[in-house]
């Protein structure tokens, strides 16, 4: 109640607010006179706010607010279906295709979403349909049988009726309105602004991807962070711009049925759903973090598109400078990366090599390294080993730590990175070592883990901080 009295912006998207008198439903920082209370309705998901009955607000468009911190901290039954659902696994492989992935029954995933939800998965899948065909309406001029298709409605009446239901407009209404402060773009282009909570840092952000981008598949140019996808039904390119109230963003696509798995994909890169004021709050607790978060609040965690992807990064960059990784996974790129055509004409070549087009025994590196990314490929092709959205991170760390060559440095970093856990730890990393001796912080491995304790569930961020306290290049975007 007292989020939408202040119109808190730090809680959108952790909950929505129905009001039975006019029948729409809000994010807390809706600019409108807040409801009278008994005339407010509290919903954990626009979904479930959707299937109470009410449509989204036009002024405050709480389906474009930054999604809930919960689903990107939590590993539990139902953040991990959360994620999965933003990928998109229920548009293409239905309700039983994400219980599969789960490893639960269909029953068990509809009764833990809906208790902590409102709605089933179908019903949050829906949302997310009629957010990303908003957006293609509102953005492009793409005809509207298309946009359906592309927002993964199976008819164009299905399409029409939940368009006319959530936002009260039908779609022709919807790209009228948009004309006038919006400049179409054609069709496979889109451009839109990616919402996070203040703060936000970007110089850690960027700065890792630039300093770590792989030649033929990332690039810095012309003041944007620049990368291929391998997405569901084809590939894209995107363009990640950072600004103080959004990630300026451009998609160019094969397919449109991509869009909402690339949008939930460049979120996940640049950590966007975090709460940075809970992350802060608690580090900011420690003598020794709290000079460096409140030089740079709202550091994120640079993380990927892809985690077997990032898990093969990790392993070549094992034990080199980040130098020698770029040119390794260059190489790698070079040899067994698919060639794609870069729309805006920079040096975007390749997509990132699948894990079942790589043969580690070509390529120059230490044997032993060649085993560890041999039992890695071997892992992640026969399916042994789920990094992906909705996997187990605690699953995923035991299956890593088995592998060959994968110490703890390695099992943290992916976990980090790739699974995403905020509170995944390195502290045998050298970067961390350096950072803790300077600042009078314990350096032993043992010692800086039991120090770190203080710092959990957001040790992840606490290595990003630890990292800024190094002039590397990692920690600044280039001139």
């Amino acid at each position: 109640m007292r989020a939408v009295k202040s119109k808190d912006a730090r809680f959108d998207g952790w909950f929505f607010t129905g009001v039975v008198t006019t029948g729409i439903y809000c994010r807390p920082s809706c600019p409108a006179v807040p409801p009278k209370p008994e005339n407010m309705r509290f919903h954990p998901s626009a979904a479930a706010a959707q299937q109470a009955g009410f449509r989204a607000c036009k002024r405050c468009r709480p389906d474009a607010s930054p999604g809930s911190p919960q689903w990107n901290e939590r590993a539990d039954l139902v953040a991990r279906a959360m994620r999965l659902i933003a990928d998109g696994v229920v548009d293409r492989d239905g309700v039983p295709g994400l219980a599969r992935k789960l490893g639960y029954s269909v029953r068990q995933v509809e009764r833990q979403l809906r208790a902590e939800l409102g709605a089933g998965p179908l019903a949050l899948a829906r949302a997310q349909r009629a957010q990303t065909a908003r957006l293609l309406i509102e953005t492009s001029t793409v005809p509207m049988a298309d946009i359906a298709f592309a927002a993964g409605f199976a008819s164009v009446r299905a399409f029409n009726d939940t368009i006319r239901e959530v936002f009260a407009r039908s779609p022709s209404e919807l790209r009228t309105r948009a004309t006038h402060r919006t400049e179409p773009v054609t069709a496979g282009s889109l451009s839109l602004r990616l919402p996070f909570r203040r703060p936000l840092c970007p110089d850690n952000l960027f700065g890792h991807l630039i300093a770590t981008a792989v030649p033929g598949v990332e690039e810095w140019r012309g003041g944007a962070y620049r990368r291929t996808l391998r997405l569901a039904h084809g590939h894209g390119v995107v363009s990640l711009r950072p600004g103080p109230k959004h990630i300026d963003c451009t998609l160019a696509l094969t397919d449109l049925r991509d869009l909402s798995a690339a949008i939930t994909r460049c979120r996940w890169l640049l950590d966007l759903d975090a709460d940075p004021e809970a992350v802060d709050e608690q580090l900011g607790a420690d003598p020794v973090l709290a000079p460096l978060v409140a030089k740079d609040p709202g550091r994120r965690v640079p993380r990927t598109v892809d985690a077997a992807e990032f898990a093969v990064r990790a392993v070549l960059g094992q034990q080199v400078s980040t130098a020698a990784a770029r040119t390794h996974a260059g190489r790698l790129v070079t040899a067994y990366g698919e060639p794609v055509a870069d729309p805006a004409g920079g040096g975007l070549t390749h997509l990132f090599p699948e894990p079942a087009a790589i043969d580690p025994r070509a390529l120059a590196m230490p044997r032993s390294r060649k085993d560890t990314l041999a039992g890695l490929l071997a892992a992640l092709d026969s399916g042994e080993l789920d990094l992906g959205p909705g996997a187990d991170w605690t699953a995923a760390r035991e299956k890593l730590a088995g592998l060959p060559g994968f110490g703890p440095w390695t099992v943290e970093v992916v976990a980090m990175r790739g699974l995403g856990d905020p509170d995944a730890f390195t502290p045998t990393d050298l970067g961390i070592r350096k950072a803790a001796e300077s600042l009078g912080l314990p350096s032993t491995a043992k010692t800086l883990t039991a120090h770190a304790t203080a710092w959990r569930p957001w040790r992840a961020y606490a290595v990003q901080y630890l990292w800024g306290a190094s002039a590397h290049a990692i920690n600044r975007i280039p001139a």
